[in-house]
């Protein structure tokens, strides 16, 4: 199975932390918000290119955190450990409840390749053709396609946060050129953060990007650590 003696740190994968420089502006103009955005996500594509980090469980960690945040914008304050229960103690069939429903959309949603056919089965209630709208998004940035689809959805459907979410990280790794969800903005947007509009909205997008991968470079790091240990 794994080695019996602890590997030494030194030959264990280290992935390199987010510069302090992207992530020490708290105010800033939408400019240099967008290019620290894209900096962090381009910092990030080396842990999504890595061969250490074990891609299929991060993307399980994170969208179990996705479907936290996301249930406690609908008004559930089920944690982690109650969703992860309701993903894996109901049987097929069975109403894993209204927070276990956003878990397992999340926890489907990121395990396979990002496709129309894919999320229409995933996402209760939305339509082939709002999907491919989704995964058309065009704008400047990846993060303006991700807050185009998070806009859009929200404005025909106020209490959809879930699908917003899972729809605009869905534009986001799209447009990035990965071939899976990779659970983002869903980390650190804030209810009041999906309510704005327009540049405002843009802002707010940008700068959860950067907080998202500075959550996201850690677990990916402590994961490829742990999946040397037992090789």
């Amino acid at each position: 199975m794994g080695k019996s003696r602890a590997e030494p740190l030194e030959t264990l994968p280290m992935l390199p932390p987010l510069p302090g420089w992207i992530v020490s502006a708290p105010s800033e103009t939408p400019e240099a918000a967008a290019f620290r955005s894209g900096a962090a996500l381009a910092h990030l594509g080396q842990a999504m290119a890595s061969r250490d980090v074990p891609l299929a469980l991060w993307r399980d960690r994170l969208a179990l955190t996705a479907a936290e945040n996301c249930a406690a914008m609908a008004g559930r304050r089920e944690g982690q450990g109650a969703l992860r229960d309701a993903l894996h103690l109901t049987g097929p069939g069975d109403d894993p409840g209204p927070a276990g429903r956003i878990a397992r959309q999340w926890s489907r949603a990121a395990a396979r390749p990002v496709s129309v056919a894919h999320l229409v089965n995933t996402l209760d209630g939305v339509t082939a053709e709002r999907i491919a709208l989704c995964l058309d998004a065009t704008g400047p940035t990846p993060v303006d396609c991700a807050a185009q689809v998070v806009e859009a959805v929200l404005t025909d459907s106020p209490r959809a946060e879930a699908a917003a979410l899972i729809l605009a990280d869905a534009a986001l790794a799209k447009a990035l050129g990965a071939t899976h969800v990779l659970p983002l903005l869903a980390l650190t947007l804030k209810p009041r953060d999906i309510r704005l509009r327009g540049d405002d909205l843009l802002l707010a997008c940008h700068r959860a990007a950067v907080s998202a991968v500075r959550q996201a470079l850690p677990l990916a790091g402590d994961l490829a650590r742990a999946a040397a240990r037992l090789r």
